[in-house]
């Protein structure tokens, strides 16, 4: 956080940093941000956006921009990011998170670390990698999650990805914890699936938390709330 509540400019330009709830949509932080610091400042048309998405079923680290530091997004959201993925083996769902139900479940008893610590080799270096159909992929102008949901069949391309670092943090009664570094673009969705396919028994993701993009880290980042609630403090007093 780094500094008073008193000192930070958003006219001027701002990069705060935020640990997102779950099941709030990236917009959803930037729009309870814009309405509150369009009041606060009596800026009507302030810049605010944010570097780089967090699905709803996903916490941790968003990077969001004020003012004319919005200029800096697109440097921001190229980053490395870091994540700690929680992923179920032995079950699949249409989205590969929490966001759908389960629809299929596969035998695990064939699944060792061993096994899985072999088979994420496959998955360091640059790949390919196809985005889940649940995303924001556009398609004949229409996100790729709303096909999804209307039951459109739909083909995504793939697109070369770098995953730098695969950590297993724990491994436990069909629960993975991985700790993932990767570059811009890459979905951990995505690669629950892909490992789950590679291990032969379905995967996908129960828990995921983003914690650092680039030198910026989650333990540094503010709730949303307490940053509102700080905010309203020092402007009404």
């Amino acid at each position: 956080m780094g500094k008073s509540m008193r000192e930070y400019d958003f006219q001027k330009g701002e990069i705060l940093l935020f640990d997102k709830e779950l099941d709030w949509t990236s917009f959803d932080l930037v729009r309870k941000l814009r309405n509150f610091l369009t009041r606060k400042t009596g800026v009507k048309k302030l810049k605010v956006g944010h570097a780089g998405t967090l699905d709803p079923k996903a916490t941790g680290l968003m990077i969001v921009c004020t003012g004319k530091e919005t200029k800096n997004i697109d440097q921001l959201q190229a980053k490395e990011k870091e994540y700690i993925a929680t992923i179920k083996l032995g079950a699949t769902t249409p989205s590969y998170d929490l966001e759908t139900a389960e629809n299929e479940i596969f035998p695990t008893d064939h699944i060792t670390l061993d096994l899985v610590n072999e088979k994420l080799q496959d998955f360091i270096g640059e790949i390919d990698q196809v985005p889940p159909v649940y995303s924001a992929v556009k398609i004949e102008g229409k996100r790729a999650y709303e096909h999804a949901r209307k039951g459109n069949d739909i083909v995504l391309q793939p697109k070369q990805i770098t995953i730098s670092e695969l950590e297993v943090q724990r491994f436990a009664q069909n629960q993975l914890v991985l700790r993932v570094v990767c570059s811009k673009g890459t979905y951990i969705r995505a690669l629950a699936r892909d490992l789950g396919l590679a291990l032969a028994c379905g995967a996908y993701l129960t828990g995921l938390c983003r914690t650092r993009i680039g030198e910026l880290k989650l333990e540094d980042a503010w709730q949303v709330q307490n940053f509102l609630e700080n905010l309203d403090e020092i402007e009404t007093n």
